[in-house]
């Protein structure tokens, strides 16, 4: 356990302040120290709350010396993507359409949080209406990567990603509707759970996609995670589409082996045309984890491609019909970039739509079948490391299309099935970029990837690195 409060893992300040070993306002002091020191830097939150936050940090400290305890969470501050309303406090969305939007209720997932004993140290970043894969904002500026600030975060969850990664809160929701918290967990080199679609309530976060997005936390180990899993899952009657599918004992899962656990590396798609530095990582980890005594198999999937496609479909569909009012009456008040990806998805004809709904189910049946007797998968988040923020905007160049395209080619199959995936911050590029690989589960079934996430992060220390503050 690290001795500065700040570089303390979410499972090990909670133990921490519940002992009394150190105080909620020593940590949240800490916090705001580090974020005074690199907001300037990377542009990670949105809203910065310290007189709240310690005032708030206070009351914990004195409810705990009454030996009064909310829960898991008493007195660790924490921030989350600025998209999960908390009532009678602006949520932006990262637009400009709702810069003064207050929300009437609060978020189910953050409710939880709050219950179980969380302070809130502010909102963090995202891109527009969570519509981006790379941290670009038109409004308020590009989030900026703590380990090179000339590079991406990745989207939409970019304040989330560079937030953990440089210890600025221990943990933050995100969102995952094509792959927006596994690529800042990806690019920041943080842990990050896109939960099985159903496993966590999304009433009072809003809504991009209604059949892709999930809700889902970005921490730095997967024991983090874990802890904020059991406390937000669950069927919730604000939220229809929630499963009361069982729920499994997550943090139990952190503790076990490898031993026994088959995992798939597919044999196309996710291994093909990688860069090499990534191609490098992923057949290190596989070592690892063939090391710590898992089977390694080879797999033959469905065309992922088609999984790719059917993904961005559906998403730009539901988008745009969700967006279609404000495109009409406040075109102006969009970034480009985002105004563009919306229209294209009134084209979309409803006919092209709904087969593409349709297919999921016998998509996800052969993926199934393509997979029996395997616990999980393993494959690269991303087949390149951050791009620069330059490279990736608005005049980035002929490529930048075709980049924009490849930063998610790895995710957004497993949005289209509504699977489950972790990633893991798994090695670092030569010029000290991070490399996550994802972790592919079955339907409900976070916690194998937990066991498997745990397991490889007691061996490595990737994890563990923290980035240097910028000169």
């Amino acid at each position: 356990m690290s001795a500065e409060p700040a570089l303390m893992t979410l499972t090990e300040v909670a133990r921490a302040i519940a002992m009394r070993q150190v105080s909620s306002h020593e940590v949240t002091r800490a916090l705001l120290h580090r974020i005074a020191q690199w907001q300037p830097h990377l542009n990670a939150f949105m809203s910065i709350e310290s007189e709240a936050a310690l005032r708030a940090a206070d009351a914990a400290d004195a409810d705990l010396a009454k030996g009064e305890v909310r829960g898991p969470l008493h007195g660790v501050p924490l921030a989350h993507k600025d998209m999960y309303y908390d009532a009678g406090k602006v949520a932006t969305c990262g637009s400009l359409i709702r810069r003064d939007f207050v929300p009437t209720v609060t978020s189910t997932a953050l409710q939880r949080l709050k219950d179980a004993g969380q302070v809130r140290l502010g909102t963090l970043h995202l891109a527009e209406f969570a519509y981006g894969p790379t941290g670009h904002n038109a409004h308020y500026g590009p989030v900026r990567n703590p380990w090179n600030v000339a590079h991406i975060t990745g989207g939409s969850s970019s304040g989330s990603g560079a937030s953990v990664a440089a210890r600025l809160t221990y943990a933050a929701l995100g969102s995952d509707t094509g792959g927006s918290i596994r690529m800042p967990a990806h690019f920041c080199g943080v842990t990050g759970l896109k939960t099985t679609v159903g496993r966590v309530s999304r009433a009072g976060a809003m809504p991009l996609s209604q059949s892709l997005d999930t809700v889902g936390p970005l921490a730095r180990t997967a024991e983090d995670c874990a802890l904020l899993l059991a406390l937000m899952a669950g069927a919730d009657p604000e939220d229809s589409t929630t499963s009361r599918e069982p729920l499994s004992d997550y943090v139990a899962a952190t503790k076990g082996s490898l031993k026994g656990l088959k995992i798939g590396v597919p044999a196309s798609f996710y291994v093909d045309d990688l860069d090499s530095e990534v191609a490098r990582v992923l057949d290190e980890t596989i070592a690892v984890l063939k090391r710590e005594g898992a089977d390694i198999v080879k797999v033959e999937l469905p065309d992922q491609r088609q999984l790719s496609s059917a993904s961005q479909l559906v998403l730009a569909a539901e988008a745009a019909a969700f967006h279609k009012r404000w495109m009409i009456e406040r075109p102006q008040d969009y970034g480009a970039q985002t105004l563009m990806r919306l229209q294209n998805g009134l084209s979309v004809p409803a006919v092209t739509y709904l087969e593409a709904m349709r297919w999921r189910g016998p998509a996800l049946a052969a993926h199934n079948a393509a997979v029996a007797g395997v616990d999980a998968i393993i494959a690269p988040a991303s087949p390149i490391p951050a791009p620069t923020i330059e490279e990736s905007d608005v005049g980035g160049g002929p490529n930048a299309p075709a980049l924009l395209q490849r930063l998610t080619l790895f995710t957004r199959p497993v949005n289209f099935l509504g699977l489950p995936s972790l990633t893991v911050p798994s090695g670092f590029t030569r010029s000290g970029l991070p490399v996550g690989m994802q972790l592919i589960g079955r339907s409900f079934d976070e916690a194998t990837l937990l066991t498997v996430g745990a397991a490889f992060q007691r061996v490595t220390d990737h994890h563990d690195r923290v980035p240097k503050l910028p000169s």
